[in-house]
């Protein structure tokens, strides 16, 4: 039962990320100042694309443990999601974390966290 609030949690923490990352999308590309308006598309692209896969991210999550927690299959996806997560927080951590601003150096430490709830969950 343990595993099951582990797998939640880092479903919620991967959704509010990714919530955290859509909400301010015009003030972080205003934040570039004057750029041209296909670079302000590249970043609004880029920036919304973030926010989705971590929110798709959390909910695959939350889907996978409400609709079969036990199942070998799952266990094999929310395998790949950490592997995935991961990956995200080792760019993030090479890139934003490099920032001043404060969300871009949590990010990493959002992401990794996640990802451990999730496998001490699925060694539960």
């Amino acid at each position: 039962m343990g595993h099951l609030f582990l797998f939640y949690t880092a479903s919620a923490f991967l959704v509010f990320w990714g919530i955290a990352h859509l909400v301010p999308t015009k003030s972080v590309i205003r934040g570039f100042g004057d750029i041209s308006r296909d670079n302000k598309r590249i970043i609004m692209m880029e920036w919304i694309i973030e926010g989705v896969t971590l929110i798709f991210t959390g909910l695959l999550i939350s889907v996978l443990t409400l609709l079969n927690s036990y199942y070998e299959i799952s266990g094999f996806v929310l395998s790949l999601i950490v592997a995935f997560i991961i990956i995200l927080a080792l760019v993030s951590f090479f890139t934003g974390f490099r920032v001043k601003f404060l969300p871009f150096r949590l990010c990493p430490f959002v992401l990794i966290t996640s990802a451990l709830l999730i496998l001490v969950g699925l060694f539960l």
